[in-house]
């Protein structure tokens, strides 16, 4: 079993220093529960979870050392995906400096962050920077996780189209709001990556996106469609939050987390549920059992 989205942040300030690129008062003071690898791995071995795949907190900003030191300290148990600043011209040697260097399998660009103009804009998407980005990703057989909203799905559909090698994942339903009356266009943009056959979606963040309380029924409608589109074979399952940082942000249990895909959503099978709950990312980021 593999949680593909977790982060963990570290307890030690002067070790791994909390560096919010677009928060700069942000501190230790600022962050609502402990979240640390140790904690981490007693949740994961109390429910089952063999592996996860940490994903950088933008508290850490830029500096991915506390990950990656989790992924030298627990190769056994993690991947790691940084993160780098989009907006970089040298965003491509920061990838192949994180692989190569400090061992992480990728980065998560989050390009929802930059939507409507915001830091200047989302226009390094389709840059030349992220041209060369895209390929040294290739070359590395490195995996991105885009945090995106949907209306940005269209331009990240022309790098996959002019990158087919690379594998995406796209986190939490693309941020689709599932509460508004009529989803389906938004929802109609993810379903367009179907099309490529490296692109993967995480069920993740229901809380988020569903516009109802655990187990998220109202979204179970516009979750089948990215289940037909997509196949088992696409779906990855991820949760955010080790142990009791859950409540803090309040998410579910991962007992919850579990139960949701195991027994509430109607139409996984049991075949899906052994496919989305680690298949999948064990072939992806090349786990063994």
């Amino acid at each position: 079993m593999v949680d593909t989205h977790m982060h963990v942040w570290a307890d030690d300030a002067t070790r791994y220093p909390f560096s919010h690129p677009y928060n700069h008062r942000f501190g230790a003071d600022d962050v609502p529960h402990p979240a640390t690898v140790e904690m981490l791995l007693e949740d994961m071995d109390r429910h089952g979870v063999t592996h996860a795949i940490l994903v950088q907190v933008i508290y850490h900003g830029w500096d991915n050392s506390y990950v990656a030191d989790c992924v030298t300290r627990h190769p056994d148990r993690f991947r790691a995906h940084g993160l780098i600043d989009p907006t970089d011209p040298r965003v491509a040697d920061k990838l192949e400096y994180w692989v190569r260097e400090r061992g992480l399998s990728g980065m998560r660009l989050s390009p929802i962050y930059y939507r409507g103009g915001a830091r200047g804009g989302d226009a390094w998407l389709t840059s030349s920077a992220h041209e060369a980005l895209w390929e040294r990703a290739e070359e590395l057989d490195t995996v991105f996780n885009f945090f995106i909203a949907t209306e940005q799905l269209p331009r990240l559909e022309e790098m996959i189209r002019r990158h087919p090698g690379v594998v995406v994942c796209v986190d939490h339903l693309a941020q689709i709001d599932l509460s508004v009356d009529d989803p389906q266009p938004a929802l109609d943009r993810l379903l367009a990556l179907s099309d490529y056959p490296r692109v993967w979606v995480k069920v993740s963040e229901l809380t988020s996106v569903s516009g109802s309380d655990y187990p998220f029924r109202k979204s179970y409608p516009w979750l089948k469609q990215v289940h037909d589109a997509f196949g088992s074979e696409r779906l990855l399952w991820g949760t955010g939050y080790p142990g009791a940082a859950r409540a803090a942000y309040s998410r579910p249990t991962l007992g919850e987390e579990l139960a949701l895909i195991r027994q509430e959503i109607p139409f996984f099978s049991a075949e899906d549920c052994a496919l989305i709950l680690g298949r999948n990312a064990a072939r992806i980021w090349k786990l063994e059992g």
